[in-house]
């Protein structure tokens, strides 16, 4: 009964722990924290989360909150404390100054230079327990993870399409082709990005703004970085809105999709929002790098016109690229449909 009591509330704390890091910044260069201080007596007495980049950890913020009543207590957080001082003081050796004498973590951290914060708590005889709710804290940090573990961004292929697959009409014409609510929603996407990636085509043919805007229509306080992908892309006319000042605007003046995530990694940019064109996307899904695609159906259909997606070299239906959906739902009329691609 009691190691029943003790998981139980171990799953207590630590839900809560993913609740305060779920307030973290979205798009940040670092994970999403939470953390959660018992006393030596089970009452909480302080918690904390990570504001981004540059803040204080959560371990930290929590550490400040509980004071000396952390001394023989339980810290609950939901990423390894990291082992590493950089900007901020490493979490491991805050918390064993702070004299916490147990610490629950939900997932272990990967990072090659941050990570071995736990190998240090248990050096030190602080007990540690790790292993609980760890989907849960995957999911948190789904691409901060994947970009740890692979050296490259998470990328979201998002694509807006008729029925038929046009993603304009014969004469050029694109907009709109979804409705007002699926446009919405990609704001909302590109809110949880660290960077919009569009090919120079698209760039000059649309001038889209590619920035976030709110409910009533303004730039939100916090924009993505805006990028432009392709030998021309030092060619963007000076008048274009991804000129306009609205937000950062990267050229990169490349067509290698793995030139152009190295150079999102080196700007601490760990997950990628693929816009257009259908030449850009076919690019990235050739190379394996698309991880996720979110595509909205309009109730339309054109016939002719551009297609959403050009030649992926595939000849016969047993080479086809296969997606496992993970989400269907209706936005406004139009269905998006979200989907990961299978590995082989």
């Amino acid at each position: 009964m009691g190691i029943a009591t003790t998981r139980d509330t171990d799953e207590t704390y630590l839900r809560r722990a993913l609740d305060l890091a779920a307030r973290g910044p979205l798009g940040d260069p670092n994970p999403r924290v939470g953390a959660v201080i018992l006393d030596a007596d089970g009452t909480v007495v302080g918690e904390g989360w990570h504001h981004g980049a540059g803040t204080p950890h959560a371990e930290a913020e929590a550490l400040r909150a509980a004071g000396d009543a952390a001394r023989g207590g339980t810290c609950y957080v939901t990423l390894e404390p990291c082992d590493h001082e950089g900007r901020t003081p490493a979490c491991s050796q805050a918390l064993l100054a702070a004299g916490i004498a147990r610490v629950v973590v939900a997932g272990t951290d990967p990072h090659p230079v941050a990570g071995g914060g736990l190998a240090r708590l248990r050096a030190a005889g602080v007990d540690v327990a790790h292993g609980v709710l760890v989907e849960a804290a995957e999911a948190l940090n789904r691409e901060w993870l994947h970009a740890v573990r692979t050296g490259r961004p998470f990328v979201t292929w998002k694509v807006a399409s008729t029925l038929d697959g046009r993603i304009a009409a014969v004469d050029g014409t694109s907009r709109w082709i979804t409705g007002p609510a699926a446009r919405r929603d990609v704001h909302e996407i590109r809110a949880r990005v660290g960077a919009v990636l569009v090919g120079t085509g698209t760039a000059i043919a649309d001038d889209p703004a590619l920035t976030v805007r709110d409910a009533d229509g303004e730039d939100a306080a916090r924009q993505p970085l805006r990028v432009v992908m392709g030998e021309r892309s030092t060619a963007l006319p000076a008048d274009a809105r991804l000129r306009d000042g609205a937000a950062t605007t990267l050229l990169l003046p490349t067509r290698d999709p793995a030139v152009a995530l190295a150079a999102l990694t080196e700007r601490g940019v760990r997950h990628v929002l693929l816009e257009g064109g259908g030449h850009l996307a076919a690019a990235f899904l050739r190379e394996g790098f698309v991880d996720e695609v979110v595509a909205y159906l309009a109730p339309a259909l054109l016939g002719a016109g551009t297609p959403c997606l050009a030649d992926l070299g595939i000849t016969t239906i047993g080479d086809a690229a296969r997606l496992r959906v993970t989400d269907v739902r209706l936005v406004g009329d139009d269905v998006r449909l979200t989907a990961t691609l299978e590995r082989s």
